[in-house]
């Protein structure tokens, strides 16, 4: 027991039923490998592992600190950038994406730093457009330098012979699996994921974590008791920054590829948003349960109504309105149910719910 609480930093889900939901969500990412087959389960798989720690990056600005920022997929990309051009520039080892990562992870700082000295002293809505401006900067200078980045059409790289899909790990099947480099490429996600996610889990429940809600609920206040605002809320910008680029790097490793729709777009910056409030802002379990939600909705809900079109083919009426090209009509209405039945965040409904109890 007192392992798991120095692994959770003291933050159970305290409620029943989250704790659940949160167990089945670890352990079939976990094992996702070996439950699943073909490509298009692991995939989603490994895009929920980087979500997660994406939108958890994000949350510890908006939902723990109060910061609306719309430069998140610029830091997601420069991560993924860093790698991919890195693997690409020679025959791929380690010590390349070792380089890339380095690389990445110091440019993200310096933006960082810079986005927040410049923009974090303005007001929120000023903040909010600055960055909005600097991430669309990027993603256009990303797309432009072609001979360097690949430009709209991005880049294919080759990754390290240990995880490519001909290398086998074991000569016989587990679990009736074959245990080749994309498995060991997913644990490579996974893992990392898993422990990014933890690392801010102990950020927001330290004493510098209960500082940024303090100045998320009131900065004058906070600053009267003799913290520097600014300080903290510089600090808090690069290291969700620095997390998300960690994220982006990981998402490129699965991926193989890099390019400016897949993570520079401003639908990845929506999506991040989407998740935060559906799972709930300043509950870091609400990344995990509104990443799982919102990606499954993405790759399934689509096949899911096509199967109801069919079903109902008798009944013109509900087969249009099933219709699979109008996946996206449903998973706005679905948006908007969740948003009506759970205005703080589905784990903040779920939490307020054991309170009562």
């Amino acid at each position: 027991m007192n392992a798991m609480k120095q692994i959770l930093s003291d933050d159970f889900p305290r409620n029943r039923w989250l704790g659940l939901i949160l167990v089945a969500i670890f352990f079939w990412l976990a094992f996702a490998p070996f439950i699943t087959s073909g490509a298009r389960p692991l995939n989603t798989a490994a895009t929920i592992c980087v979500y997660i720690v994406l939108v958890a990056s994000y949350d510890l600005l908006l939902g723990y600190t109060g910061i609306v920022s719309f430069a998140h997929t610029m830091f997601f990309g420069i991560g993924a950038y860093g790698i991919g051009l890195a693997l690409a520039s020679g025959t791929p080892s380690w010590g390349l994406a070792a380089v890339g990562l380095l690389a990445a992870l110091l440019v993200t700082l310096v933006l960082a730093l810079i986005v927040g000295l410049f923009a974090l002293r303005v007001r929120a809505i000023f903040y909010a457009m600055i960055t909005l401006a600097v991430a669309s900067s990027f993603a256009v200078l990303a797309s432009q330098l072609s001979d360097f980045t690949g430009g709209e059409d991005g880049k294919t790289f080759s990754v390290p012979a240990l995880l490519s899909p001909a290398y086998r790990l074991f000569e016989t099947e587990i679990f009736g699996r074959v245990v080749d480099g994309k498995v060991i490429t997913y644990y490579i996600v996974f893992i990392g994921s898993a422990l990014l996610f933890l690392f801010l889990l102990r950020v927001v429940n330290s004493p510098f974590g209960r500082v940024l809600q303090a100045i998320r609920e009131n900065d004058f206040r906070a600053e009267a008791l003799g913290y520097r605002t600014v300080y903290y809320r510089i600090l808090a910008n690069c290291i969700a920054a620095l997390v998300a680029a960690m994220a982006g790097a990981l998402m490129a490793l699965w991926l193989r590829y890099v390019g400016p729709k897949t993570m520079l777009s401003f639908e990845v910056m929506t999506d991040i948003l989407l998740i935060v409030v559906i799972g709930g802002m300043g509950t870091m379990y609400g990344a995990v349960v509104g990443a799982t939600l919102f990606i499954l909705a993405q790759n399934y809900l689509k096949s899911l109504m096509g199967v109801a079109s069919t079903s109902l083919a008798d009944v013109p009426l509900l087969a249009n309105a099933l219709h699979p090209d109008r996946w996206m009509l449903w998973l706005g209405v679905l948006f908007v149910v969740s948003i009506y039945f759970f205005p703080a965040g589905i784990v903040g409904k779920l939490r307020g719910s054991g309170k009562r109890d």
